[in-house]
């Protein structure tokens, strides 16, 4: 998302060398790439004026300090108004209410408001430890509240059942009763959705508001819409008293606009975006780290978050202790931290959150560490024995043929496997002397499909 802009600021910057002073003259070259980024990536053409604007403003005449070359004290003050341009500071979930809070969720058909929905649910009963109680008022479409139902048993929630012929605001109100009855902590409803936006449509869903006064009601949007998201936004936050937007594939090849028009335009600030189609894949909206990714600096405290909730504490530490005893690195380690690795969103997912030099790699990658590849991986160690996992070196022709066809896969990828393995293996005893930039540098060739 926004690769363009971030390679075009990257590009610019480098040609502030040697001057003392940012002027109107010498951020001009840069001020016109950054507005044909933001163009090409959709935002809308109100926020690119007064956005460029603002950096003129604030850029010119601003010294440059200490070590700071031109290019950095300008990427710094595009930083700070590209924050201000997403939100400023982080908005989180308004639960402060006596239970059960209620959470309405509004959209257009297919911006993924259902699975936003269980996506919700389990970050409120994972992270937060509530109990959230999930409905669909959506009537209209075949299998909207099965699909809701299902979704709800993937996440953990507890679902309330309505039918196609109950009307809205009766299945609202009367799961509403039942969690009060039933102590829950939240209720999510999910509501129905329509191609375009139309009065009934909307009647429908402010009737659902004056019935149910939610304490959140969140506007799902799809970011590959990009310009039309902007409008689609608008009529919504002019229907409801919008409190928050969710941004769904904000992973996808879209030009991403979306992220940076939608907060200036409905004054509403971004609370979450989705990143993928697991229920794990979503991220709540840090507009300052969102800005440093788009910058190439980035996020590495989402970063560091998302490894605090996937690794496995205790079997982290254990696995230092054997580094540090010296007794190696063995293939069911390896694939112990490939799993732990998936349960982080994937490779590609967490170089996304690096620096512009690792994170380029996502996006040059062919998609081999994704899930096929490493249930492949995991099917490979699977078909070993303990003895061969813990001594990789006696796999000879007659044993790899074997593993090979116990995991369905050519002698080739074995031998792929192990040679992976070997890679990692070193790396990993670099990182057990405190090597960490050597480390970083050993992830190109850990994995299938990376740059080497």
């Amino acid at each position: 998302m926004l690769d363009n802009l971030t390679h075009r600021l990257a590009k610019v910057v480098k040609t502030l060398r040697g001057q003392a002073r940012l002027t109107e003259e010498n951020i001009q070259e840069m001020m016109r790439e950054v507005r044909l980024a933001l163009l090409e990536a959709d935002v809308a053409l109100p926020v690119v004026k007064e956005f460029i604007a603002r950096v003129k403003e604030k850029a010119v005449g601003q010294d440059v300090i200490g070590s700071l070359t031109p290019g950095q004290a300008l990427v710094g003050v595009v930083h700070r108004e590209l924050t201000e341009l997403m939100g400023g500071a982080h908005a989180q979930l308004n639960l402060a209410v006596q239970p059960p809070a209620i959470i309405l969720m509004a959209g257009l058909q297919g911006a993924g408001k259902t699975t936003t929905t269980g996506k919700i649910g389990k970050l409120l009963r994972d992270r937060m430890k509530k109990k959230v109680l999930a409905v669909s008022t959506d009537v209209y479409r075949p299998a909207a509240i099965a699909q809701l139902q299902t979704v709800a048993q993937q996440a953990g929630l507890d679902f309330f059942p309505s039918k196609t012929t109950d009307k809205p605001v009766d299945i609202a109100l009367a799961t509403v009763d039942y969690a009060r009855r039933h102590y829950y902590d939240v209720v999510l409803v999910d509501t129905a959705g329509r191609l375009a936006i139309d009065t009934a449509m909307m009647e429908e869903i402010k009737a659902l508001h004056a019935a149910l006064n939610p304490i959140e009601t969140l506007f799902v949007v799809d970011a590959m819409l990009g310009q039309d998201a902007v409008n689609t936004a608008r009529a919504f936050n002019d229907a409801l008293p919008l409190t928050g937007v969710v941004l769904t594939k904000l992973d996808g090849d879209a030009r991403g606009g979306a992220a940076l028009s939608v907060r200036h335009v409905t004054g509403k600030p971004i609370k979450f975006s989705g990143v993928g189609e697991k229920l794990t894949g979503l991220e709540e909206f840090h507009p300052e780290r969102m800005a440093s990714r788009i910058l190439g600096m980035g996020d590495i405290l989402g970063l560091v978050e998302e490894a605090q909730r996937g690794v496995d504490a205790e079997q982290a530490k254990a696995m230092a202790q054997k580094l540090k005893s010296g007794k190696g690195f063995d293939l069911t380690d390896f694939k112990e931290q490939i799993a732990q690795t998936r349960k982080m969103g994937g490779i590609a997912s967490l170089l996304d959150k690096l620096p512009a030099q690792f994170g380029q790699m996502a996006g040059q990658m062919q998609g081999g560490v994704e899930d096929a590849a490493i249930r492949r991986i995991e099917g490979i160690i699977n078909s070993m024995t303990p003895l061969e996992r813990s001594k990789p070196e006696i796999l000879k022709a007659s044993r790899k043929r074997r593993i090979a066809a116990g995991a369905g896969v050519p002698v080739q990828e074995v031998n792929r496997l192990l040679n992976q393995f070997e890679q990692t293996q070193k790396v990993m005893k670099q990182f057990s002397k405190g090597g960490m930039q050597k480390m970083l540098r050993g992830m190109k060739g850990m994995f299938p499909g990376m740059p080497r």
